[in-house]
């Protein structure tokens, strides 16, 4: 099973998409003039700063109508301009999501250089496409007093079941789905690609994925079109892709026990809880940066993140008696707490380039190692050593020396992707996603792994079914009843 474990050491998932553009907006309408008439021949443009390209143009078909596609979250510019008539220019457009923002417009005869600015609050309503869609930009993300993971994020999504209900210290994988879905169907993009794992139909995985650095979130509730997989939920993570000003953030989170309080009381004590949980560390700080390679060509956005903790297991303490052969009971050492400890990096890399006027071409790479628990004895290496006064390893059922894995492991995930709008009516893009995971679960350096386990059928120390002595390779337990201190196998 360990070398299973080990070997296990890639699982990957290749994808590519036709219809990647269903992860970015597009901003449609009709042009008509005063008495309500079509009026094709209309060059409509768009611009921005979130454009690498600075604007996109179209003409107006002969319905009078445009469409422009693929367009990242932002706030836009819309020109509209014919020959014998007014230009009329559409300011502060707030463009999110992926769906279709429409954007009517009227234009009157009137000079060559005359312009008409309109202002007025940003189309809420999606006329041209099926899809329910919640958008979390990034002020929103990073607002919510949440742990920045994706999990979390889904309690601010109505419809959505799955996340977590209680406080999360740290991002964790999260199954989600919307009322009446099996539980594990909702699904994670980066880009518009699939970023699950394999192991669960490429929903998600314990991959924390980088949603404090996202341009915004967007959850497809209901009403995906033919790109979807499944008729679940989905979530795409639009990332940044830097800008032609080089700008960068830090940010920066702890907790200890001098943020945590003490309810253990006399009453608590004389049931064998002699201290609480205590929360020893809780971390999680990272830095981003992003701009110009050359400027409005190529652009780069870079972030590094570490974040993780370290928490008492309740009630739960280190053997006396842990390695000794001729001892078949449990003595509670309370100078050796059970401790959980997790710690994670992000490495993450994007690079984005305009390659010509219609062509423009993504690669990110984004590497996090991870080590969850601890060796079970001082100095045999790892990815973490235990303490004097602690290890970390056990559970509220396990002792110490009986959980004998902790993980050491390596997740990544690389992209590339290539979009060129040919014209107001064509768009093909293409994009390739990869998700490789080395499972890190393995045996603890330092293990015991000699002695055959016990798991006592009723409570010691207040805790019921505990198993305690060193695991070995065999599925051997014994159970039974104490007699006089010893134990009498069944």
């Amino acid at each position: 099973m360990r070398s299973l474990l080990r070997a296990a050491g890639v699982l990957a998932a290749l994808t590519c998409l036709p219809a990647l553009s269903s992860a970015q907006a597009t901003i449609a309408g009709t042009v008509k003039d005063a008495s309500g008439g079509v009026l094709p021949g209309v060059t409509v443009e768009v611009s921005s700063p979130a454009l690498i390209e600075k604007s996109r143009t179209t003409t107006s078909d002969g319905s009078g109508q445009y469409r422009i596609t693929e367009l990242p979250p932002g706030t836009y510019s819309v020109t509209f301009s014919l020959s014998g008539f007014s230009t009329v220019k559409r300011d502060a457009l707030d463009v999110s999501g992926s769906g279709v923002i429409t954007v009517p417009m009227e234009m009157r005869v009137g000079g060559l250089q005359e312009t008409l600015t309109v202002t007025g609050e940003t189309p809420v309503v999606d006329g041209q496409s099926t899809r329910r869609q919640a958008v979390l930009d990034n002020e929103t993300v990073n607002a919510l007093p949440s742990s920045r993971g994706y999990g979390a994020l889904l309690n601010g999504v109505p419809a959505i079941q799955g996340g977590y209900m209680t406080a999360q210290v740290t991002p964790a994988m999260t199954f989600f789905t919307t009322h009446g879905g099996r539980p594990n169907e909702g699904k994670v993009q980066i880009d518009g690609l699939d970023v699950g794992a394999a192991f669960n139909g490429g929903g998600v995985s314990g991959f924390a994925y980088d949603t404090s650095n996202a341009e915004e979130l967007q959850v497809t509730v209901s009403g995906g079109l033919g790109e979807s997989q499944t008729g679940g939920p989905v979530m795409n993570v639009v990332p940044r892709t830097g800008g032609n000003n080089i700008s960068g953030t830090l940010f920066g989170s702890t907790a200890g026990e001098w943020s945590q309080g003490d309810n253990i009381d006399d009453e608590l004590k004389a049931i064998g809880i002699p201290s609480p949980a205590t929360l020893h560390s809780a971390w999680d700080t990272s830095g981003s940066i992003g701009g110009p390679i050359m400027r409005d060509r190529i652009w780069f956005f870079g972030s590094v993140r570490n974040y993780g903790s370290q928490q008492d297991i309740l009630n739960v303490f280190g053997n006396a008696n842990a390695g000794n052969a001729s001892r078949w009971d449990y003595v509670r050492d309370t100078g050796v707490t059970a401790r959980n400890a997790t710690a994670t990096w992000d490495f993450a890399g994007r690079v984005t380039a305009q390659v010509t006027p219609r062509n423009k071409v993504g690669f990110s790479y984004d590497y996090q190692p991870t080590c969850a628990g601890a060796s079970f004895t001082t100095g045999s290496g790892g990815c973490r050593s235990r303490g004097d006064d602690w290890v970390a390893s056990g559970n509220a059922n396990t002792s110490p020396e009986a959980n004998t894995v902790y993980n050491d492991g390596v997740s990544k995930i690389m992209q590339g992707t290539w979009s060129s709008p040919l014209t107001s009516r064509l768009l093909l893009d293409a994009g390739a996603s990869t998700y490789t995971s080395r499972w890190g679960w393995m045996e603890a350096p330092g293990a015991l792994t000699s002695l055959t386990p016990v798991t006592e059928t009723t409570a010691v120390y207040g805790l019921p079914n505990f198993t305690y002595r060193a695991s070995t390779t065999s599925s051997t337990t014994t159970t039974g009843t104490r007699r006089g201190g010893r134990r009498s196998p069944t």
